[in-house]
């Protein structure tokens, strides 16, 4: 077998790539020469914001770390819910409750997305802003 470098393997041909390793390696230096279709960030960070521009103006369907894999930290937000309350759920509600949340942030994230024309890093940002002004202000931490 030939040996690639990592380069290499990120510009093969194929469906769908996942960058699960290290940060920065789709880049505005590679990222005109990525051929997968769907971008699925298993990584924190593989992505650059200047890569992201150019994956979305290239047309890729680009699924940010910050959504893609937000499932560990919400199933670790379960886990510390029901230590806290002394209630249990079984592995299939766990599973329901996860399925549901990611769910509804992957909709809410490509609805925003597609209506306000930005990539899905951007949205999932103009999401998490606006949820974080929102607490603040229920809280009384800033005068509306």
């Amino acid at each position: 077998a030939d040996s690639l470098t990592n380069e290499e393997l990120l510009e093969l041909e194929c469906t769908v790539l996942i960058p699960a390793a290290l940060e920065n390696q789709i880049t505005e230096r590679n990222a005109d020469r990525i051929k997968a279709d769907i971008i699925a960030e298993g990584a924190n960070g593989p992505t650059t914001p200047e890569a992201d521009d150019i994956l979305y103006d290239r047309g890729k369907y680009h699924l940010p770390d910050v959504l893609a894999n937000a499932g560990g930290v919400t199933v670790s937000y379960f886990e510390w819910v029901q230590g806290l309350e002394r209630y249990f759920w079984t592995e299939e509600e766990v599973n329901s409750k996860l399925k549901g949340i990611m769910d509804r942030a992957f909709e809410n994230v490509w609805h925003l997305s597609q209506t306000e024309k930005v990539n899905m890093r951007m949205a999932s940002y103009m999401i998490a802003v606006k949820r974080v002004a929102e607490a603040m202000l229920l809280r009384g931490l800033y005068p509306q």
